[in-house]
C-alpha cells in the first residue's frame, strides 16, 4: 500500500515515518469538538513557534536539508508543515478544510511535521515514495493543469503514474485530497530530523486517537516505518 524505494532510503536513511490506515470514514465539516481542538492547537503552535525562526525549528530544519538534496530550493518550495506553520504565525489562523484535513493540520502543527491525508479510492495503489522520471502526473490541488514533475524530485506516486505529493511533502495532488465522499484514507507523518523516530511515534499515535474521537465509527491500524521497515501493507 505505501513504501520507500530503495534509492530514497539510500539517499536519505534518516527518514522516519508513521502511517495510519482508516476505514469506514465519513467525511465532512469538522465537529465543534473538533473545531475547539483545532483552535486550541493553533493557539498553543502559535506560542511555540511564533518567535521562533523557522531555521531554528528541528523538523524544519531537516525537511530543508533534504530538499535541497534533491535540488530542490527549500525556501522557494516550503515543505506543507512550514508552510502551515507560517500561515499560522502570519495569520494566526489555519482555516478548516474538512473532519480528516483538520485533523492532519492539526497535527502538523503541533509537531512541525508535514502530514498528509490520501484518499485511498482515488489513488492506483500501491503508493511508492521515490525519485521522478518526469514522465509522472500530477494535478495540482487548487489548479486546473496537469503538469509533470522534475526528474529526480521525490514524489509519492501510484501504481498508474499519478503523482499524490510532489517535491516530497511540498504539494498534494487534487485527486488524491480527501473529501466529502471519503470513506478510507492513509495518513502519512514523516520527519528527518534527530528525534523524528520519537516525534512521529507520537504524532502517530495522536493522529489514532483523533480519528477514534472524531471518526468513532472507522477502523484503523498504524505502523511506523524506517529504512529497516520501509512498507506498509493493511492487515488482511
Amino acid at each position: 500500500m505505501f513504501s520507500y524505494h530503495d534509492q530514497v532510503l539510500a539517499r536519505f536513511p534518516t527518514i522516519r515515518a508513521g502511517v495510519v490506515h482508516a476505514v469506514g470514514l465519513a467525511n465532512g465539516p469538522g465537529s465543534d469538538q473538533l473545531s475547539k481542538a483545532f483552535r486550541e492547537q493553533q493557539t498553543a503552535s502559535l506560542a511555540r513557534f511564533g518567535g521562533t525562526p523557522m531555521s531554528e525549528v528541528p523538523s524544519i530544519v531537516a525537511w530543508r536539508r533534504a530538499f535541497s538534496a534533491f535540488g530542490v530550493q527549500p525556501t522557494r518550495y516550503r515543505n506543507a508543515a512550514e508552510a502551515l506553520i507560517r500561515r499560522l504565525t502570519k495569520t494566526s489562523d489555519v482555516p478548516s478544510i474538512n473532519a480528516l484535513v483538520d485533523i492532519a493540520n492539526l497535527v502538523s502543527i503541533r509537531y512541525g511535521l508535514p502530514v498528509a491525508a490520501i484518499d485511498l479510492d482515488r489513488v492506483a495503489d500501491p503508493i511508492t515514495v521515490r525519485f521522478a522520471t518526469g514522465d509522472e502526473r500530477f494535478n495540482d490541488l487548487g489548479g486546473s493543469r496537469t503538469t509533470s514533475p522534475e526528474a529526480g524530485e521525490v514524489v509519492f506516486v501510484d501504481r498508474a503514474g499519478a503523482v499524490a505529493a510532489r517535491r516530497w511533502c511540498w504539494r498534494q495532488s487534487a485527486q488524491s485530497a480527501t473529501g466529502p465522499d471519503t470513506v478510507e484514507a492513509l495518513f502519512t507523518v514523516e520527519g528527518h530530523h534527530e528525534g523524528a523516530a520519537e516525534d512521529v511515534a507520537s504524532a502517530t499515535r495522536d493522529l489514532v486517537a483523533l480519528l477514534e474521537a472524531y471518526q468513532p465509527q472507522a477502523r484503523t491500524e498504524s505502523a511506523r516505518l524506517s529504512p529497516s521497515l520501509p512498507r506498509y501493507e493493511p492487515a488482511r
